[in-house]
C-alpha cells in the first residue's frame, strides 16, 4: 500500500469537496436558526422560555453524545461510512419541520438533526485534518468551519425572509430538500475515506499517546482541558443567542426579515472571519486568539443588554461573530496539535461532547433564569460565564508550537 502525502495542496481537491459537504451539513443547521422560536410561539403557543429552548436543549444533548460516538467508532467504522450514514438519517427532517402537528415533533426531529449534525460535521473536520498534516491546521479548521456557518448564515437569511413573505410553514423548509439530496449524493460518490492518511501520520508523529483520552481532553491535559471547557462556554452562549436573540428582537419590534437579517450577521462573520483567524492559528499562539476571542463574546454579550436599535444590534452580532471566529477553528488545531493521530478522532470526539453539550447547558440556564427573572439577567449571567472562561484559558493554557 503506497504511504499517502499530507497537505492541503497536495490533497487540495478531496479538502474542496469536504468543505462544499460541510456546506450542506451546516445549512440544516440554519433551517431553524432564525423561525424556530417564532414558529414555537405562534402555531404552538408556547410562551415559557424553558419550554421554547426545548428544542435546542435535546439538539445540543444528542449531537453531543453522537459526536462523542463519532470519534470512537471513526477508525473502526471508517469517517466516510459515518458521514453517509448521518446524511440518511437527516431525509426526513425538512418534511417533519414543514408539517410536525405539535411541538413534540419538532423536539424529535431535533434528535434527528442532532445525530446527523453529529455523524456528518464530526467526520467532515477529522477527513480534513487527516488529509493536511501538521502544517496547516488552523487553515484547514477555519475553511471548514467557514463553509459550515456562512451556509448557517445564509440559510438562516434565507428562511427569514421566505417566512416574512410567505409564512413560517411549509416554504422556508423546501431549502432542506435541496440540501440533503446534494449532501448524501455528494458524499457516497465523491468523498474517499481517509485511512491512509491516518496511517502515514502515525508512522512519523512525535506526539505521546494519551494514557486516558477521556479525561485528558476533558480536563487533566492542560491545554486540552482548557480548551475543552471554553468550548463548552462558547456553545453555551451561542445556545443562548439561538434561542433568546430572536425574542429580544421581536419584543424590541422587528420585523420577521429584520430579525432574519440582524441574527444571520453573527453566524455570517462567524463563517467569513475563519478564513482569517483560522491561517492566524497557525501563526500566532493559539492561547492568544483563545483568551481574546472568548473576552470579546463577553463583552458583545454584555452590550446587547442596552442596544436600541438595528444598527447597534448588527455590530454586536458582528463582535460576537468575530470572537468566535478566534476561537473555533484554534479550538480544533488545538486538540490536533496535542494528540497523536490514533487518538485525534477520539479525542475530538469528546472535545466536541462536552462543547456541544454547551447547547443543551446554555438553553436550560437561559430558559430558567428567564422565566424566573428575566431576559437581560440570563444574558448577563451567561456573558459573566464567558469572561471566567477566558480567564482560565489565560491562566491554565500554555503554547506550544506558536
Amino acid at each position: 500500500m503506497n504511504q499517502a502525502i499530507l497537505g492541503l495542496r497536495e490533497n487540495w481537491r478531496q479538502f474542496t469537496i469536504l468543505v462544499i459537504i460541510n456546506a450542506f451539513v451546516g445549512g440544516m443547521v440554519g433551517l431553524e436558526r432564525s423561525i424556530l422560536p417564532q414558529i414555537a410561539e405562534e402555531e404552538f403557543h408556547i410562551a415559557a422560555k424553558t419550554a421554547l429552548l426545548s428544542f435546542i436543549v435535546v439538539f445540543g444533548i444528542v449531537k453531543a453524545l453522537t459526536n462523542y460516538y463519532t470519534g470512537a467508532l471513526s477508525n473502526k467504522v471508517g469517517r466516510k461510512n459515518l458521514l453517509i450514514i448521518g446524511w440518511f438519517i437527516a431525509i426526513p427532517i425538512p418534511f417533519l419541520l414543514m408539517y410536525a402537528p405539535t411541538w413534540n415533533w419538532i423536539i424529535a426531529t431535533n434528535v434527528l438533526l442532532g445525530i446527523s449534525q453529529g455523524l456528518t460535521w464530526s467526520s467532515t473536520v477529522v477527513m480534513k485534518i487527516d488529509l493536511v498534516g501538521d502544517k496547516q491546521r488552523g487553515l484547514a479548521m477555519g475553511l471548514n468551519e467557514f463553509a459550515g456557518y456562512i451556509s448557517v448564515a445564509i440559510v438562516a437569511f434565507l428562511t427569514g425572509w421566505i417566512a416574512s413573505n410567505y409564512g413560517v410553514r411549509p416554504y422556508p423548509f423546501y431549502i432542506g430538500f435541496v440540501l440533503v439530496f446534494l449532501g448524501l449524493v455528494g458524499s457516497i460518490f465523491l468523498v474517499k475515506d481517509t485511512k491512509q492518511h491516518v496511517a502515514s501520520e502515525s508512522s512519523s508523529s512525535s506526539v505521546p499517546r494519551l494514557q486516558s483520552v477521556f479525561w485528558e481532553t476533558t480536563w487533566k491535559h492542560r491545554n486540552l482541558g482548557a480548551v475543552t471547557q471554553a468550548g463548552l462556554v462558547n456553545n453555551l452562549n451561542d445556545g443562548m443567542i439561538w434561542g433568546i436573540f430572536p425574542i429580544v428582537l421581536a419584543v424590541k419590534n422587528f420585523s420577521l426579515a429584520e430579525i432574519g437579517i440582524i441574527t444571520a450577521v453573527y453566524p455570517a462573520v462567524w463563517g467569513l472571519g475563519q478564513l482569517v483567524t483560522g491561517k492566524m492559528a497557525d501563526v500566532l499562539p493559539k492561547k492568544l486568539l483563545l483568551f481574546w476571542g472568548m473576552l470579546l463574546q463577553a463583552i458583545a454579550l454584555l452590550f446587547i443588554i442596552y442596544a436600541e436599535n438595528k444598527i447597534q444590534y448588527i455590530v454586536l452580532a458582528a463582535v460576537l461573530g468575530w470572537g468566535t471566529a478566534m476561537v473555533y477553528p484554534t479550538f480544533l488545531a488545538t486538540v490536533a496539535e496535542n494528540t497523536h493521530p490514533q487518538d485525534r478522532a477520539k479525542s475530538i470526539g469528546i472535545f466536541r461532547l462536552w462543547r456541544d453539550l454547551g447547547y443543551a447547558i446554555g438553553a436550560i440556564i437561559t430558559g430558567i433564569i428567564a422565566d424566573w427573572w428575566n431576559i437581560n439577567t440570563a444574558i448577563l449571567f451567561i456573558s459573566v460565564l464567558t469572561f471566567l472562561s477566558a480567564i482560565i484559558i489565560q491562566l491554565r493554557m500554555r503554547n506550544l508550537k506558536n
